[in-house]
Protein backbone atom coordinates (compact mmCIF):
# COMPACT_ATOMS: atom_id res chain seq x y z
CA UNK A 1 0.00 0.00 0.00
CA UNK A 2 1.36 3.37 -0.96
CA UNK A 3 2.17 5.53 2.05
CA UNK A 4 1.03 8.67 0.24
CA UNK A 5 -2.22 10.07 1.59
CA UNK A 6 -4.79 11.33 -0.89
CA UNK A 7 -7.33 12.49 1.68
CA UNK A 8 -9.91 10.24 3.26
CA UNK A 9 -12.56 9.12 0.78
CA UNK A 10 -16.22 9.89 1.67
CA UNK A 11 -17.21 6.34 2.63
CA UNK A 12 -20.46 5.24 4.25
CA UNK A 13 -19.84 3.58 7.63
CA UNK A 14 -22.09 1.23 9.59
CA UNK A 15 -23.57 1.24 13.06
CA UNK A 16 -24.16 -1.94 15.06
CA UNK A 17 -27.56 -3.55 14.78
CA UNK A 18 -29.56 -3.64 18.02
CA UNK A 19 -31.86 -6.60 18.72
CA UNK A 20 -34.79 -4.24 19.26
CA UNK A 21 -34.52 -2.93 15.70
CA UNK A 22 -37.07 -4.40 13.27
CA UNK A 23 -35.18 -5.58 10.15
CA UNK A 24 -38.29 -6.25 8.07
CA UNK A 25 -37.95 -4.74 4.60
CA UNK A 26 -34.22 -4.02 4.96
CA UNK A 27 -31.71 -5.47 2.49
CA UNK A 28 -29.41 -8.24 3.80
CA UNK A 29 -26.01 -9.24 2.47
CA UNK A 30 -23.15 -11.25 3.89
CA UNK A 31 -20.42 -9.41 5.78
CA UNK A 32 -17.14 -10.81 4.53
CA UNK A 33 -13.71 -10.30 5.97
CA UNK A 34 -11.78 -8.42 3.31
CA UNK A 35 -10.10 -5.05 2.84
CA UNK A 36 -12.38 -2.05 2.36
CA UNK A 37 -11.42 -0.31 -0.87
CA UNK A 38 -12.91 2.87 -2.34
CA UNK A 39 -12.41 3.18 -6.09
CA UNK A 40 -12.26 6.91 -6.83
CA UNK A 41 -12.28 6.46 -10.62
CA UNK A 42 -8.49 6.14 -10.90
CA UNK A 43 -7.15 4.16 -7.94
CA UNK A 44 -8.11 2.14 -4.85
CA UNK A 45 -8.00 4.02 -1.56
CA UNK A 46 -8.25 2.84 2.03
CA UNK A 47 -10.52 4.58 4.49
CA UNK A 48 -7.51 6.67 5.51
CA UNK A 49 -6.75 7.70 1.95
CA UNK A 50 -3.76 5.42 1.38
CA UNK A 51 -3.48 3.90 -2.08
CA UNK A 52 -3.56 0.18 -2.86
CA UNK A 53 -1.33 -0.43 -5.89
CA UNK A 54 -3.29 -2.78 -8.16
CA UNK A 55 -2.16 -4.11 -11.58
CA UNK A 56 -3.42 -2.28 -14.65
CA UNK A 57 -5.32 -5.37 -15.83
CA UNK A 58 -7.19 -5.36 -12.50
CA UNK A 59 -8.28 -1.73 -12.72
CA UNK A 60 -8.76 -1.44 -16.50
CA UNK A 61 -12.43 -2.60 -16.54
CA UNK A 62 -13.47 -0.26 -13.72
CA UNK A 63 -15.40 2.95 -14.52
CA UNK A 64 -14.06 6.48 -14.14
CA UNK A 65 -16.50 7.20 -11.33
CA UNK A 66 -16.45 6.03 -7.68
CA UNK A 67 -17.33 2.55 -6.45
CA UNK A 68 -17.40 1.27 -2.89
CA UNK A 69 -16.47 -2.33 -2.17
CA UNK A 70 -14.11 -4.87 -0.73
CA UNK A 71 -10.91 -6.47 -1.95
CA UNK A 72 -11.41 -10.11 -1.00
CA UNK A 73 -9.92 -13.56 -1.55
CA UNK A 74 -12.07 -15.97 0.46
CA UNK A 75 -13.56 -16.56 3.88
CA UNK A 76 -10.94 -16.89 6.62
CA UNK A 77 -8.34 -15.49 4.21
CA UNK A 78 -8.10 -11.93 5.51
CA UNK A 79 -4.37 -12.05 6.32
CA UNK A 80 -3.59 -13.53 2.93
CA UNK A 81 -5.59 -10.77 1.24
CA UNK A 82 -3.84 -8.10 3.27
CA UNK A 83 -0.48 -9.56 2.33
CA UNK A 84 -1.32 -9.08 -1.33
CA UNK A 85 -3.05 -5.69 -1.45
CA UNK A 86 -0.72 -3.89 0.97
CA UNK A 87 2.38 -4.59 -1.11
CA UNK A 88 3.57 -1.55 -2.98
CA UNK A 89 3.81 -3.47 -6.22
CA UNK A 90 1.27 -4.99 -8.57
CA UNK A 91 2.38 -8.62 -8.66
CA UNK A 92 0.74 -11.94 -9.51
CA UNK A 93 -0.76 -12.18 -6.03
CA UNK A 94 -3.61 -10.00 -7.31
CA UNK A 95 -4.80 -12.92 -9.46
CA UNK A 96 -6.35 -14.36 -6.27
CA UNK A 97 -8.19 -11.13 -5.40
CA UNK A 98 -11.73 -10.10 -6.33
CA UNK A 99 -13.32 -6.70 -6.01
CA UNK A 100 -16.76 -7.12 -4.43
CA UNK A 101 -18.77 -3.97 -5.13
CA UNK A 102 -21.69 -3.06 -2.89
CA UNK A 103 -22.39 0.60 -3.66
CA UNK A 104 -22.03 3.46 -6.14
CA UNK A 105 -21.32 6.62 -4.09
CA UNK A 106 -21.73 9.15 -6.90
CA UNK A 107 -24.91 7.69 -8.44
CA UNK A 108 -27.19 9.99 -6.48
CA UNK A 109 -30.17 7.65 -6.34
CA UNK A 110 -31.78 5.55 -3.64
CA UNK A 111 -30.18 2.24 -2.67
CA UNK A 112 -32.38 0.09 -4.91
CA UNK A 113 -31.50 2.20 -7.95
CA UNK A 114 -27.82 2.10 -7.09
CA UNK A 115 -27.90 -1.70 -6.87
CA UNK A 116 -29.63 -1.97 -10.25
CA UNK A 117 -27.04 0.36 -11.74
CA UNK A 118 -24.18 -1.74 -10.32
CA UNK A 119 -25.67 -4.97 -11.62
CA UNK A 120 -25.91 -3.61 -15.17
CA UNK A 121 -22.49 -1.94 -14.98
CA UNK A 122 -20.60 -5.00 -13.73
CA UNK A 123 -22.42 -7.41 -16.04
CA UNK A 124 -21.31 -5.26 -18.96
CA UNK A 125 -17.68 -5.33 -17.80
CA UNK A 126 -17.30 -9.05 -18.30
CA UNK A 127 -14.50 -9.07 -15.72
CA UNK A 128 -14.50 -12.18 -13.53
CA UNK A 129 -12.64 -10.44 -10.71
CA UNK A 130 -15.29 -7.70 -10.31
CA UNK A 131 -18.46 -8.92 -8.60
CA UNK A 132 -21.67 -7.14 -7.62
CA UNK A 133 -22.70 -8.10 -4.09
CA UNK A 134 -26.09 -9.81 -3.82
CA UNK A 135 -28.77 -8.42 -1.50
CA UNK A 136 -31.88 -10.17 -0.18
CA UNK A 137 -34.95 -8.44 1.25
CA UNK A 138 -35.42 -9.38 4.93
CA UNK A 139 -38.94 -10.61 5.72
CA UNK A 140 -38.77 -10.43 9.51
CA UNK A 141 -36.60 -11.06 12.56
CA UNK A 142 -36.80 -14.86 12.12
CA UNK A 143 -35.56 -14.50 8.54
CA UNK A 144 -32.62 -12.43 9.75
CA UNK A 145 -31.63 -15.02 12.34
CA UNK A 146 -31.95 -17.87 9.84
CA UNK A 147 -29.77 -16.08 7.30
CA UNK A 148 -27.27 -15.07 9.98
CA UNK A 149 -26.89 -18.68 11.17
CA UNK A 150 -26.48 -19.90 7.60
CA UNK A 151 -23.74 -17.39 6.84
CA UNK A 152 -21.95 -18.03 10.12
CA UNK A 153 -22.02 -21.80 9.50
CA UNK A 154 -20.28 -21.18 6.17
CA UNK A 155 -17.51 -19.27 7.91
CA UNK A 156 -18.81 -15.76 7.32
CA UNK A 157 -18.63 -12.99 9.91
CA UNK A 158 -22.26 -11.93 9.88
CA UNK A 159 -24.62 -9.73 7.90
CA UNK A 160 -24.98 -6.16 6.68
CA UNK A 161 -28.38 -4.48 6.71
CA UNK A 162 -29.19 -1.56 4.41
CA UNK A 163 -32.22 0.63 4.82
CA UNK A 164 -34.63 0.57 1.86
CA UNK A 165 -34.63 3.73 -0.29
CA UNK A 166 -31.65 5.12 1.64
CA UNK A 167 -29.11 7.51 0.14
CA UNK A 168 -25.35 7.13 0.16
CA UNK A 169 -23.96 9.52 2.77
CA UNK A 170 -20.35 9.87 3.90
CA UNK A 171 -19.75 9.05 7.54
CA UNK A 172 -21.41 6.73 10.01
CA UNK A 173 -25.10 6.27 9.27
CA UNK A 174 -28.07 4.41 10.75
CA UNK A 175 -29.02 3.41 7.21
CA UNK A 176 -26.24 0.79 7.31
CA UNK A 177 -26.08 -1.75 10.15
CA UNK A 178 -23.77 -4.67 10.83
CA UNK A 179 -25.08 -7.82 12.48
CA UNK A 180 -22.49 -9.91 14.32
CA UNK A 181 -22.52 -12.42 17.14
CA UNK A 182 -19.39 -10.86 18.63
CA UNK A 183 -18.41 -7.23 18.93
CA UNK A 184 -15.23 -5.78 17.45
CA UNK A 185 -13.20 -2.95 18.93
CA UNK A 186 -9.70 -1.48 18.78
CA UNK A 187 -6.90 -1.24 21.33
CA UNK A 188 -3.28 -0.08 21.43
CA UNK A 189 -0.48 -2.51 22.32
CA UNK A 190 1.39 -1.38 25.45
CA UNK A 191 3.58 -4.42 26.01
CA UNK A 192 3.70 -8.19 26.29
CA UNK A 193 3.09 -10.91 28.85
CA UNK A 194 5.40 -13.88 28.47
CA UNK A 195 3.87 -17.24 27.58
CA UNK A 196 3.78 -20.28 29.79
CA UNK A 197 3.72 -24.00 29.03
CA UNK A 198 3.62 -24.58 25.28
CA UNK A 199 4.14 -20.87 24.69
CA UNK A 200 7.12 -20.49 27.03
CA UNK A 201 9.83 -18.38 25.44
CA UNK A 202 7.46 -16.26 23.38
CA UNK A 203 4.52 -13.91 23.83
CA UNK A 204 1.61 -15.30 25.81
CA UNK A 205 -0.64 -12.23 25.67
CA UNK A 206 -0.73 -8.60 24.58
CA UNK A 207 -1.09 -5.91 27.22
CA UNK A 208 -3.42 -3.34 25.62
CA UNK A 209 -5.50 -0.23 26.29
CA UNK A 210 -8.67 0.99 24.58
CA UNK A 211 -9.25 4.61 23.53
CA UNK A 212 -11.42 4.93 26.64
CA UNK A 213 -8.54 3.96 28.95
CA UNK A 214 -9.54 0.35 29.69
CA UNK A 215 -6.45 -1.83 30.19
CA UNK A 216 -6.58 -5.63 29.78
CA UNK A 217 -4.76 -8.55 28.17
CA UNK A 218 -5.47 -10.36 24.90
CA UNK A 219 -4.12 -13.89 24.80
CA UNK A 220 -6.56 -15.80 22.62
CA UNK A 221 -6.55 -15.60 18.86
CA UNK A 222 -2.77 -15.19 18.56
CA UNK A 223 -1.23 -17.64 16.11
CA UNK A 224 2.20 -19.16 16.66
CA UNK A 225 3.57 -16.65 14.16
CA UNK A 226 1.92 -13.79 16.09
CA UNK A 227 3.50 -15.00 19.33
CA UNK A 228 6.96 -15.23 17.74
CA UNK A 229 6.63 -11.86 16.02
CA UNK A 230 3.90 -9.95 17.89
CA UNK A 231 2.36 -6.61 16.91
CA UNK A 232 4.78 -3.82 17.74
CA UNK A 233 4.29 -1.71 20.84
CA UNK A 234 2.15 1.19 19.74
CA UNK A 235 0.36 -0.84 17.06
CA UNK A 236 -3.44 -0.63 16.86
CA UNK A 237 -5.14 -4.03 16.90
CA UNK A 238 -8.71 -5.18 16.44
CA UNK A 239 -10.04 -7.61 19.03
CA UNK A 240 -13.33 -9.47 19.31
CA UNK A 241 -15.34 -9.91 22.50
CA UNK A 242 -18.73 -11.13 23.69
CA UNK A 243 -19.82 -8.31 25.98
CA UNK A 244 -18.56 -5.79 28.54
CA UNK A 245 -18.46 -6.38 32.28
CA UNK A 246 -20.02 -3.86 34.67
CA UNK A 247 -16.57 -2.26 34.89
CA UNK A 248 -16.42 -1.88 31.10
CA UNK A 249 -13.92 -4.70 30.58
CA UNK A 250 -14.32 -6.79 27.37
CA UNK A 251 -15.24 -10.39 28.18
CA UNK A 252 -13.34 -13.12 26.33
CA UNK A 253 -11.24 -10.81 24.15
CA UNK A 254 -9.72 -12.47 21.09
CA UNK A 255 -7.05 -11.02 18.80
CA UNK A 256 -8.27 -10.51 15.24
CA UNK A 257 -5.73 -8.43 13.34
CA UNK A 258 -3.47 -5.39 13.16
CA UNK A 259 -5.08 -2.37 11.50
CA UNK A 260 -4.00 1.04 10.30
CA UNK A 261 -7.30 2.72 9.43
CA UNK A 262 -8.40 3.53 12.97
CA UNK A 263 -8.32 7.14 14.18
CA UNK A 264 -6.80 6.91 17.66
CA UNK A 265 -7.78 9.89 19.86
CA UNK A 266 -5.12 12.59 19.55
CA UNK A 267 -5.25 13.35 23.27
CA UNK A 268 -4.38 9.75 24.12
CA UNK A 269 -6.30 7.24 26.18
CA UNK A 270 -7.27 8.18 29.68
CA UNK A 271 -6.49 5.84 32.54
CA UNK A 272 -9.87 6.23 34.17
CA UNK A 273 -10.84 2.56 34.00
CA UNK A 274 -7.65 0.46 34.06
CA UNK A 275 -8.08 -3.28 34.49
CA UNK A 276 -4.58 -4.61 33.93
CA UNK A 277 -1.03 -3.42 34.35
CA UNK A 278 0.05 -0.80 31.86
CA UNK A 279 3.71 -1.61 32.52
CA UNK A 280 5.12 -2.93 29.22
CA UNK A 281 6.12 -6.50 30.07
CA UNK A 282 8.62 -7.66 27.49
CA UNK A 283 8.54 -10.95 25.57
CA UNK A 284 11.13 -13.59 26.33
CA UNK A 285 13.21 -12.59 23.33
CA UNK A 286 13.84 -9.19 24.90
CA UNK A 287 15.40 -10.80 27.95
CA UNK A 288 18.56 -11.73 26.07
CA UNK A 289 20.01 -8.28 26.63
CA UNK A 290 19.74 -8.58 30.41
CA UNK A 291 21.07 -12.10 30.57
CA UNK A 292 18.49 -13.38 33.03
CA UNK A 293 14.97 -13.01 34.23
CA UNK A 294 11.66 -14.61 33.63
CA UNK A 295 8.15 -13.22 33.43
CA UNK A 296 5.08 -15.00 34.65
CA UNK A 297 1.55 -13.69 34.73
CA UNK A 298 -1.73 -14.17 36.53
CA UNK A 299 -4.71 -12.64 34.82
CA UNK A 300 -8.43 -12.64 35.45
CA UNK A 301 -10.90 -14.65 33.42
CA UNK A 302 -11.52 -11.60 31.28
CA UNK A 303 -8.22 -12.26 29.54
CA UNK A 304 -8.52 -16.01 29.08
CA UNK A 305 -10.55 -17.75 26.40
CA UNK A 306 -10.23 -19.87 23.32
CA UNK A 307 -11.10 -18.86 19.80
CA UNK A 308 -13.52 -20.99 17.85
CA UNK A 309 -14.02 -20.61 14.13
CA UNK A 310 -17.08 -22.01 12.46
CA UNK A 311 -17.45 -23.89 9.22
CA UNK A 312 -15.14 -24.27 6.26
CA UNK A 313 -17.61 -24.55 3.38
CA UNK A 314 -17.09 -22.01 0.65
CA UNK A 315 -19.90 -20.33 -1.27
CA UNK A 316 -20.56 -17.27 -3.38
CA UNK A 317 -19.98 -14.07 -1.41
CA UNK A 318 -22.91 -11.81 -0.60
CA UNK A 319 -21.30 -8.90 1.18
CA UNK A 320 -18.22 -7.10 2.31
CA UNK A 321 -17.19 -5.53 5.61
CA UNK A 322 -14.92 -2.69 6.65
CA UNK A 323 -11.37 -3.49 7.69
CA UNK A 324 -7.82 -2.57 6.72
CA UNK A 325 -4.65 -3.44 8.67
CA UNK A 326 -1.04 -2.44 9.29
CA UNK A 327 1.30 -1.86 12.20
CA UNK A 328 2.36 1.57 13.41
CA UNK A 329 5.99 1.91 14.45
CA UNK A 330 6.53 1.33 18.15
CA UNK A 331 7.93 4.24 20.13
CA UNK A 332 7.75 2.89 23.68
CA UNK A 333 10.65 0.63 24.75
CA UNK A 334 9.31 -2.73 25.84
CA UNK A 335 11.52 -2.72 28.90
CA UNK A 336 10.48 0.66 30.27
CA UNK A 337 9.22 0.72 33.84
CA UNK A 338 9.53 4.22 35.27
CA UNK A 339 9.20 4.25 39.08
CA UNK A 340 7.37 7.12 40.71
CA UNK A 341 9.64 9.10 43.03
CA UNK A 342 8.55 8.65 46.64
CA UNK A 343 9.29 10.75 49.74
CA UNK A 344 7.72 8.23 52.10
CA UNK A 345 10.19 6.85 54.72
CA UNK A 346 11.18 3.23 54.23
CA UNK A 347 9.38 2.22 57.40
CA UNK A 348 6.12 3.81 56.31
CA UNK A 349 2.98 1.73 56.02
CA UNK A 350 1.41 4.25 53.64
CA UNK A 351 -0.72 2.40 51.06
CA UNK A 352 1.18 1.49 47.92
CA UNK A 353 -1.54 3.06 45.83
CA UNK A 354 -5.03 4.44 45.97
CA UNK A 355 -7.92 3.36 43.79
CA UNK A 356 -7.64 4.65 40.25
CA UNK A 357 -4.00 5.76 40.52
CA UNK A 358 -0.92 4.42 38.77
CA UNK A 359 1.98 4.21 41.25
CA UNK A 360 5.24 2.28 41.25
CA UNK A 361 7.33 1.83 44.43
CA UNK A 362 10.75 0.22 44.45
CA UNK A 363 12.60 -1.44 47.38
CA UNK A 364 16.01 -3.03 47.86
CA UNK A 365 17.45 -5.33 50.52
CA UNK A 366 21.23 -5.29 50.97
CA UNK A 367 23.14 -8.53 51.08
CA UNK A 368 25.30 -10.85 49.05
CA UNK A 369 23.66 -10.95 46.64
CA UNK A 370 21.22 -8.16 47.29
CA UNK A 371 17.63 -8.31 46.12
CA UNK A 372 14.94 -5.91 44.94
CA UNK A 373 11.15 -5.79 45.01
CA UNK A 374 8.91 -3.46 43.03
CA UNK A 375 5.14 -3.07 43.01
CA UNK A 376 3.09 -1.21 40.41
CA UNK A 377 -0.59 -0.74 41.20
CA UNK A 378 -3.10 0.72 38.79
CA UNK A 379 -6.81 0.53 39.49
CA UNK A 380 -7.80 -3.13 39.73
CA UNK A 381 -4.40 -4.40 38.55
CA UNK A 382 -1.10 -5.01 40.29
CA UNK A 383 2.29 -5.97 38.84
CA UNK A 384 5.13 -7.18 41.10
CA UNK A 385 8.74 -7.40 39.91
CA UNK A 386 11.42 -9.00 42.09
CA UNK A 387 14.82 -10.71 41.94
CA UNK A 388 18.54 -10.29 42.52
CA UNK A 389 20.07 -6.84 42.14
CA UNK A 390 21.53 -6.39 38.69
CA UNK A 391 18.99 -8.62 36.99
CA UNK A 392 15.64 -7.88 35.40
CA UNK A 393 14.03 -10.38 37.75
CA UNK A 394 10.61 -11.92 37.44
CA UNK A 395 7.31 -10.13 36.93
CA UNK A 396 3.87 -11.27 38.04
CA UNK A 397 0.67 -9.59 36.91
CA UNK A 398 -2.61 -10.01 38.77
CA UNK A 399 -6.01 -8.36 38.46
CA UNK A 400 -8.76 -8.07 41.08
CA UNK A 401 -12.49 -7.54 41.15
CA UNK A 402 -12.12 -3.92 42.13
CA UNK A 403 -9.49 -1.30 42.95
CA UNK A 404 -10.01 -1.62 46.71
CA UNK A 405 -8.93 -5.28 46.66
CA UNK A 406 -5.88 -4.44 44.56
CA UNK A 407 -4.92 -1.70 47.02
CA UNK A 408 -5.29 -3.98 50.05
CA UNK A 409 -3.13 -6.67 48.46
CA UNK A 410 -0.43 -4.12 47.56
CA UNK A 411 -0.46 -2.83 51.15
CA UNK A 412 -0.21 -6.37 52.54
CA UNK A 413 2.79 -7.25 50.39
CA UNK A 414 4.46 -3.91 51.10
CA UNK A 415 4.16 -4.45 54.87
CA UNK A 416 5.74 -7.91 54.56
CA UNK A 417 8.72 -6.55 52.61
CA UNK A 418 9.29 -3.76 55.14
CA UNK A 419 9.39 -6.31 57.98
CA UNK A 420 11.97 -8.32 56.02
CA UNK A 421 14.34 -5.36 55.86
CA UNK A 422 13.62 -3.96 52.42
CA UNK A 423 14.39 -0.25 52.09
CA UNK A 424 12.49 1.99 49.67
CA UNK A 425 14.57 3.66 46.96
CA UNK A 426 13.54 6.56 44.68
Amino acid sequence: MSSSNHGKPPVLLAHKWATGHDPAGWWMSEKLDGVRAYWDGRRFLSRQGNEYIAPSWFTRPLPRHPLDGELWIDRKQFQKCVGVVRRQKADDGWKQVKYLVFDAPSHGGIFEDRVEHLTDLITGMGARHVVAVDHVRCRDHAHLITEFNRVEALGGEGLMLREPRSMYAAGRSRSLLKVKRFHDAEAKVLGYIDGQGRHAGRVGALSVVTPGGVHFAIGSGLSDADRDDPPKIGAIVTFRYQELTDAGVPRFPTFVRIRDDFDWPTNGASASRPVASSVPLTPAAARASSGSGKTTSKTSKTSKTTSKSSGKTKSKPKSAPTSTPAAPTATTPATSTTPATSTTPATSTTPATSAGTNVTRYFEKPGAPGSFWEVTAQGVAMAVRYGELGTRGKTKLKTFRDAARATREAERLLAIKLKKGFVEKP
